[in-house]
């Protein structure tokens, strides 16, 4: 007969595994996250919109205080010649893993951008949800919101 004791070290054992390994695989996909985002800072930097077309979910939907942009108007308009992005930094990130296919990305943005030559309000908070299909994390929700303070 099994005493409680040796169940409950056996439990002890089992949960601190279990939590052990899944602790590097949480920290490495936070840092893929992370890295996918700074890609698509400089993918705007640059105007690349093929970045974005692979970057974002088919129903990807941006916010902003123009209102809502499909993914299909994102691409356009990142590559388009609209914008021009003289630097930008990013800072104070956090990731949330909600189950293996969902989690989002909160940062602080500052940037130097204009737009039809009008400066874009910086700095702002921004979250990006994340969503993996066939085995690829995806772009699904963006939204910046402009800050006053840093």
């Amino acid at each position: 007969m099994i005493k409680l004791g040796t169940i409950l070290i056996f439990l002890v054992i089992d949960i601190f595994s279990s939590g052990h390994s899944q602790k590097p695989v949480d920290d490495e996909l936070k840092q893929r996250l992370i890295i996918l985002e700074k890609q698509s800072w400089e993918a705007w930097k640059k105007r690349d919109g093929k970045f974005y077309q692979d970057f974002l979910s088919d129903d990807h939907v941006e916010v902003g205080a123009g209102g809502t942009d499909s993914k299909d108007e994102v691409v356009k308009f990142v590559g388009s010649p609209v914008c021009v992005v003289s630097s930008y930094s990013l800072d104070s990130f956090r990731v949330t893993i909600f189950d293996s296919n969902t989690a989002v990305v909160i940062y602080h943005a500052v940037q130097d951008t204009k737009c039809n030559g009008k400066v874009v309000p910086s700095p702002a908070w921004v979250s990006s949800f994340y969503i993996k299909r066939n085995g690829k994390w995806l772009n699904a929700v963006y939204q910046q919101s402009s800050s006053s303070a840093h």
